[in-house]
């Protein structure tokens, strides 16, 4: 089981005078756990997503984001392992090796690229990702006997697509079958480009259908639940409690509404304001939110404080 936890967490925009955006922030998810958090605009749900994921638009100034990993979770890394090994500060770690670890970041406005097919894409997103982790979990000392030559390259120049441990087109194609089968999607969104001219909800399909193939230990899920109808919002819920039921992937959904925990029903739900976790609680604080709002919940720190 993964554990990803975040404490006292202070981050502000990066640049000179920037916006101090969160001031102590507590939480933690855990593997097969849905969190839901929830908060007015403002709050710092966003910040907090992108600041996980290692966003350098935000500067860390206090506080840790730790993900705590067991064995079982590096089953496909041939290494041998300490017990500290499996425990990774992710403000040491840039983006692409926080992805490689597990963490995934579902974008509120996917981009759309032209000229990228969906298959192409998730395939080098998943070589991407096998490749970054075992470079991890490599002992320093053999990395360096193993890949540095004469040359001075730290790996060779003429490496590419097919080296040796990246997944073959035949392999891949059965694998992202099997995915899409789990989310009930269409065979034939594979063979279209990136998010261009998707509907809002295949987008965010698209980033749930990500994170299935991707297999992340935790998937931060940013207002995924946009824009979308009611019956997009059910195939998108469904994508989710599949990715907790048949992955054991631990969801940390960020919302504005109940409405989406109608469908994924959450194990916790925070309340953030201020750049703060005000209140946390179960699945009823959502209820208690959707008919009161937010402002009994800031009238009860004001009252504690």
């Amino acid at each position: 089981m993964a554990i990803l936890e975040i404490n006292n967490l202070h981050a502000e925009v990066a640049e000179e005078g920037g916006e101090h955006i969160l001031r102590g922030v507590d939480l933690e998810v855990a593997s097969g756990e849905i969190h839901a958090l929830m908060g007015p605009n403002g709050s710092g749900k966003s910040t907090t997503a992108k600041v996980i994921a290692g966003h350098p638009a935000y500067e860390v100034t206090d506080g840790e984001i730790v993900l705590q990993l067991e064995e079982e979770d590096v089953a496909d890394v041939d290494a041998d392992l300490e017990e500290e090994d499996y425990r990774w500060n992710l403000l040491e770690l840039e983006p692409n090796e926080r992805a490689a670890l597990g963490i995934f970041l579902g974008f509120q406005y996917p981009a759309e690229i032209e000229g990228v097919t969906m298959t192409s894409f998730l395939r080098q997103a998943l070589n991407a990702k096998r490749e970054e982790r075992e470079e991890l979990f490599e002992d320093e000392d053999d990395e360096a006997d193993a890949d540095e030559d004469e040359s001075g390259y730290d790996s060779s120049p003429m490496e590419g697509p097919t080296d040796e441990g990246e997944i073959g087109v035949a392999e891949f194609q059965q694998l992202l079958k099997g995915k899409m089968d789990l989310l009930d999607m269409d065979e034939k969104f594979m063979q279209r480009y990136l998010n261009a001219g998707f509907s809002g909800g295949e987008k965010k399909q698209n980033e749930v259908l990500q994170a299935a193939l991707l297999e992340p230990a935790i998937a931060v899920l940013d207002e995924i639940d946009s824009g979308l109808d009611i019956d997009r919002l059910q195939d998108v819920s469904e994508g989710i409690n599949a990715l907790r039921d048949e992955q054991g992937t631990g969801i940390l959904q960020i919302t504005h509404y109940q409405r989406i925990l109608e469908y994924v029903e959450p194990d916790h739900v925070h309340v953030m304001l201020d750049g703060q976790i005000a209140k946390s609680g179960g699945p009823e604080l959502a209820n208690e939110l959707e008919d009161e709002g937010y402002d009994w919940v800031r009238e009860e720190v004001y009252e504690a404080a």
